[in-house]
């Protein structure tokens, strides 16, 4: 490899390390060994630290062992007259530069200095330090920017990564040679669902303060992340990639090499490198280029081409001033189909045509009031969505009409009634798919850049921007965009679509009433559907990519631990795609009633999980419990002391009566492990008659994250009473009353909690 990518790689990790060490003996002489460390919100102690060489470091005097470690890969950077190909040397030394750079910022959270607070203008000057940029800033502090990824979001992005709708993600180190040319990167890799994230600085300035400038929203809505202002903060981007690995993979601290593989296959990462690359930018992306994530900078620097590292190149230089290309906007669409070239990064994209940036990377945006165009739902206006299947003739595929007056006569800010209509013929149509198509409406629309869809059914709620509106968007758009994506996401069993948008009052009413019936006969039927009532259930394998021995086995009355597939969006997605993911399994003889045993779910699941799980019981969590990824809305786990289980949400940070909280929870409940006790599970599977039914059901739930009772408090209230208990959601705890076994038990005594006096679980 190039002596000078070597040589300036080499003398960032050994001065990064050295910094490291100078920085701990401060931090143990001021607050002592015993200090706690770690990152807000996760579960992995110090991720890449934990990764490469298994050690938890929970509290300062955990880091001296972590650093003896780092300083025994360092090297001597190459002499004068000394050939050598260097590469494994300089990634040695990559290694050394992130567990020196993890450290830091362990540090930095004891001291809280993480993380990193953000100021808006002013100058911005660097000084000669990696550690302490002590950037020169006029204002007055604005915010703090997001620092590392917590494992609650990590697992909302888990089945947008394992489906391919995200299709990996970029680190973007420095600063862009302008601020149009920030934007246009960010929203190129936007548009591609491209995670991004950010962090570093050329001379004080970063990508975060062009951003900011130009007005981008950033945070986990918009898929744009930005870490810290300092080169040392890209260290959250290959933590979340080791995190992946344990999550997902079922990885164990330690399990270097098969981290780093997991990555090269399976996590599409890849830098960009902008602006002045500095002996520790080097440094870093030798790290990055253990986990098989190549480097492109815009700059002129050394090539370095494969040797097997990475899977194709592994430092590209794209000089930006030699980038073809008008102005900045073309150079950075360049510069980007460059990078995901060079990574092999799959990517989908569906052309819509409509005058703002498209891609689910928008599905996220907030419209707020200030920003507001019109709205149409919410409080002062009416807003629904139908899908119906439709015969051929009654069908003229493209037809997008509206009816009733455009809003551009509304007073800005103001609402006003739609119903939008989607009418679809195809020869594999059927109409128990119509919820299914009718859910993505919500997806679809909320792909628009400057436009916010909640709910759906007739309580949906759409926002348009007011800078939407100056593009030019319209009510016709709507329209466009669904007919592109229903043909594109469902060409398999949608041959034609048709969009009507009312807006007149009269046929809102009207065609309000018709939706409302239609959903009324949907809800009677789909209750109707039973586990005994069909013949076979389906599988789902998407999580594969990521968790390759777990298979989720979904029934009419237990869907998808994500909460995204149940059995009739698996039944759809069979049909589009009949070699995909989602495959029937014939139930075969029912071996056990009671634990929901059948001998041809047994045999699919040992044959698609590679031989590793044999036996899976659909309705118990004590006796072979169905395998996870990682991707769960929920873990149940028993908590034997009250003889009854608890369900923790994903959205929950708190501590748990089982002493984890879900992040340390997760850990046993995912990877594909099948751990008696313990399981992921879809929060909407707690209503099923289905749920545990095998030990109890729903009566066992003694424990059950504030977070469910408030948002699923209607279909709870109605679990209760179908359970004989009206009033047994009130004798079930959260964590506003216990966290401990010590507090639960006294409070289930009290409110005389029925698991109490049930039959023993063991």
């Amino acid at each position: 490899m190039s002596r000078y990518i070597a040589t300036a790689a080499i003398r960032g990790a050994n001065r990064i390390v050295q910094e490291a060490e100078e920085m701990l003996q401060k931090a143990l002489q001021e607050f002592g060994p015993d200090a706690p460390v770690a990152f807000t919100n996760t579960a992995y102690y110090l991720p890449v630290i934990l990764g490469f060489t298994g050690i938890e470091v929970a509290r300062l005097g955990d880091m001296p062992r972590v650093l003896e470690y780092a300083k025994g890969l360092l090297h001597a950077a190459p002499g004068e007259h000394n050939w050598l190909p260097y590469l494994g040397e300089t990634l040695d030394c990559g290694v050394a530069t992130l567990l020196a750079e993890e450290l830091i910022e362990g540090i930095r959270f004891v001291r809280g200095l993480e993380p990193e607070p953000i100021t808006w203008g002013g100058t911005y000057t660097q000084s000669a330090s990696f550690t302490s940029p002590e950037f020169a800033r006029e204002g007055e502090v604005q915010a703090r920017l997001n620092g590392p990824i917590d494992d609650i979001q990590l697992r909302a992005w888990g089945i947008q990564l394992v489906d391919g709708r995200m299709p990996g993600f970029a680190a973007i180190v420095g600063a862009a040679k302008s601020n149009e040319a920030a934007v246009q990167i960010v929203r190129e890799l936007q548009k591609r669902n491209i995670l991004v994230f950010l962090s570093g600085n050329v001379n004080g300035r970063s990508i975060i303060h062009q951003l900011m400038e130009e007005g981008v929203e950033m945070g986990y809505d918009t898929y744009i992340v930005p870490f810290g202002t300092d080169t040392i903060s890209a260290i959250y981007a290959l933590g979340f990639a080791t995190r992946s690995a344990l999550t997902f993979g079922g990885m164990k601290g330690g399990q270097a090499r098969e981290i780093l593989l997991y990555n090269k296959y399976r996590v599409f990462a890849f830098v960009l490198a902008l602006g002045e690359v500095d002996d520790l930018k080097y440094a870093t992306a030798a790290g990055a280029i253990n986990y098989g994530f190549p480097t492109l900078a815009d700059t002129v620097i050394p090539q370095i081409t494969p040797t097997g590292i990475t899977r194709y190149e592994h430092v590209v230089s794209m000089p930006w001033d030699d980038i073809p290309g008008e102005n900045d906007t073309e150079k950075a669409r360049r510069f980007v189909q460059r990078a995901i070239e060079v990574r092999g990064v799959k990517v989908k994209i569906t052309e819509v045509p409509i005058p703002v940036p498209y891609g689910s990377a928008f599905e996220g945006e907030r419209v707020r009031k200030q920003d507001m165009r019109v709205e149409f739902g919410g409080k002062y206006s009416r807003c629904f969505e139908y899908l119906r299947m439709a015969d051929f003739d009654a069908v003229e595929d493209g037809k997008v009409t509206v009816v009733g007056p455009g809003f551009e006569d509304v007073p800005e800010g103001e609402a006003m009634d739609m119903g939008i209509v989607v009418e679809v013929a195809g020869r594999k149509m059927q109409e128990d798919f119509e919820p299914v198509l009718e859910r993505q409406i919500h997806y679809f629309i909320n792909g628009a850049s400057g436009i916010q869809h909640i709910g759906q059914r007739d309580i949906a709620w759409i926002r348009i921007s007011k800078a939407a509106a100056e593009k030019g968007f319209n009510l016709e758009h709507f329209g466009k965009i669904l007919y592109a994506r229903f043909h594109a996401d469902f060409g398999a069993i949608v041959d034609k679509v048709q969009v009507t948008i009312y807006t007149d009052p009269a046929q809102v009413e009207q065609w309000l009433a018709r939706a409302r019936e239609a959903y009324n006969q949907r809800n009677v039927r789909l209750a109707g559907m039973t586990d005994e009532s069909v013949e076979e259930f389906y599988s789902c394998t998407l999580c594969q990519s990521f968790a390759p021995n777990h298979v989720c086995v979904v029934s009419p009355e237990r869907l998808g631990l994500c909460g995204a597939y149940n059995w009739l969006d698996c039944k759809a997605s069979h049909q589009i795609n009949p070699t995909g993911p989602n495959q029937p399994i014939k139930k075969g003889a029912c071996l056990d009633p009671v634990y929901g045993i059948f001998d041809g779910v047994n045999q699919f699941v040992y044959q698609n999980s590679h031989q590793t799980v044999s036996n899976v019981t659909m309705y118990s969590i004590m006796r072979d419990p169905m395998t996870a990824c990682g991707c769960f809305e929920c873990i149940a786990m028993v908590i034997p002391e009250a003889n009854g289980i608890m369900v923790v949400s994903r959205e929950d940070p708190s501590m748990t009566p089982a002493g984890m909280t879900f992040s340390t929870l997760a850990g046993m409940a995912g990877g594909g492990l099948q751990t008696p006790g313990v399981m992921g599970v879809g929060k909407y599977y707690l209503v099923s008659k289905k749920f545990i039914s095998a030990d109890g059901g729903f009566k066992r739930v003694v424990w059950m994250s504030s977070f469910l009772k408030e948002t699923m408090a209607e279909e709870l209230k109605a679990v209760c009473e179908r359970e004989g208990d009206p009033d047994l959601l009130d004798k079930i705890a959260d964590e506003r009353v216990a966290t401990t076994v010590e507090e639960l038990l006294p409070f289930l005594e009290e409110k005389g909690h029925p698991a109490l006096t049930m039959d023993p679980l063991f």
